[in-house]
C-alpha cells in the first residue's frame, strides 16, 4: 500500500541562528526592554535600529550575557544560553565587537590578534604565552590581519593606530573567535569620513556563513548591509521587515528616520 504523504508534516528547518523569546529587563520601575522577540536566520545580515534610549545597548548586553534578563529566553542555534556567562557564550559561537582601545593599547596589532586566537585555542593561562612561540597562532593572526587590510601595521602599537583601523581591528578580533553569530555594535561610530568606506567594504566581505546582527545609527551603512531590519522603540520591537518595508513605514519615519531626526 502506498503511504499517504499528503498529511505528513514537513521536516522542520534549522533553528534560527539567534532568537529571543519574550525578553524583558527591568531596572526598578524602568522597562529597558519589553517582550523582545527577535529571530535571525542563519547566514542573514540583520540590523537593529532605534533612537537613543530605545534599549539597544541593554539588548546587546542581554544577548552577550553582560546582563541577565528579568524574564524571557535567548537561544543560539536552538540552544538555550540565557544562563551562560559571556565567556561561555563566546565559546558557543556568539561574539561581539568591543572597544579595543580599552584593551592592551601598548601591544602590537599582531600580538593582540595572536592573543585573541590563543584564547580561543588554548584558554586559561596558557594564552598569555608569547605569541611568537606558537607558529600556528602567528600564521592565523597574519591571515586575519591581511583579510582586514591590517598587515601593513602588524608591528604598530594599537594605541597609535588611526581610529578607523582600531575599529577594523575590533572586527578582526571578533572574527578570530570564529563566531557563528557576530554582533557589530556601531562599527562606524566616530570614524572619520575618509576611513568609513574601508570599514563598509570589510563588513561587506564578512564570511557568508556567519550570521551578523548590526546595531547602527548610520542608515547608509544599514541600508547597504542589511537584508532584514528590526526597529526598537521604547524597549520593544516596533516592526521588522526588509529594507524597503522599513524605509517606507510611516511609523519608522516618525520615530527614527523621522524626517531628518536620527536620535
Amino acid at each position: 500500500m502506498l503511504q499517504d504523504l499528503s498529511s505528513s508534516s514537513p521536516e522542520p528547518g534549522p533553528a534560527p541562528a539567534l532568537q529571543t523569546l519574550g525578553l524583558n529587563r527591568h531596572f526598578g520601575g524602568l522597562h529597558a526592554t519589553r517582550d523582545v522577540n527577535l529571530s535571525l536566520a542563519r547566514g542573514s545580515r540583520h540590523a537593529l535600529i532605534g533612537p537613543n534610549g530605545a534599549g539597544k545597548t541593554t539588548l546587546i548586553n542581554l544577548l552577550t550575557g553582560v546582563l541577565r534578563p528579568s524574564s524571557g529566553r535567548i537561544l543560539l542555534e536552538g540552544e538555550d544560553i540565557t544562563a551562560l556567562r559571556p565567556d561561555q557564550r563566546v565559546r558557543r559561537g556568539l561574539a561581539r565587537t568591543f572597544q579595543i582601545n580599552q584593551l592592551f593599547p601598548a601591544m602590537t596589532v599582531l600580538e593582540t590578534a595572536g592573543l585573541a586566537i590563543s584564547q580561543r585555542l588554548y584558554g586559561g593561562r596558557s594564552w598569555w604565552r608569547s605569541v611568537g612561540s606558537r607558529p600556528a597562532v602567528v600564521e592565523e593572526a597574519v591571515a586575519i590581519l591581511e583579510r582586514f587590510r591590517l598587515s601593513g601595521v602588524m608591528g604598530e602599537r594599537v594605541v597609535n593606530l588611526p581610529y578607523g583601523q582600531q575599529r577594523l581591528l575590533e572586527i578582526a578580533l571578533a572574527i578570530a573567535c570564529r563566531p557563528r553569530v557576530l554582533l557589530l555594535d556601531e562599527p562606524a561610530a566616530g570614524v572619520p569620513e575618509a576611513e568609513r568606506e574601508e570599514i563598509l567594504d570589510r563588513i561587506a566581505e564578512l564570511p557568508g556563513d556567519v550570521t551578523v546582527l548590526l546595531i547602527e545609527h548610520d542608515m547608509d551603512l544599514v541600508f547597504r548591509f542589511a537584508d532584514r531590519i528590526s526597529v526598537l522603540v521604547l524597549g520593544g520591537v516596533l516592526m521588522e521587515g526588509s529594507v524597503a518595508e522599513v524605509a517606507s513605514d510611516p511609523r519608522v519615519r516618525e520615530v527614527y528616520l523621522g524626517e531628518g531626526e536620527h536620535g
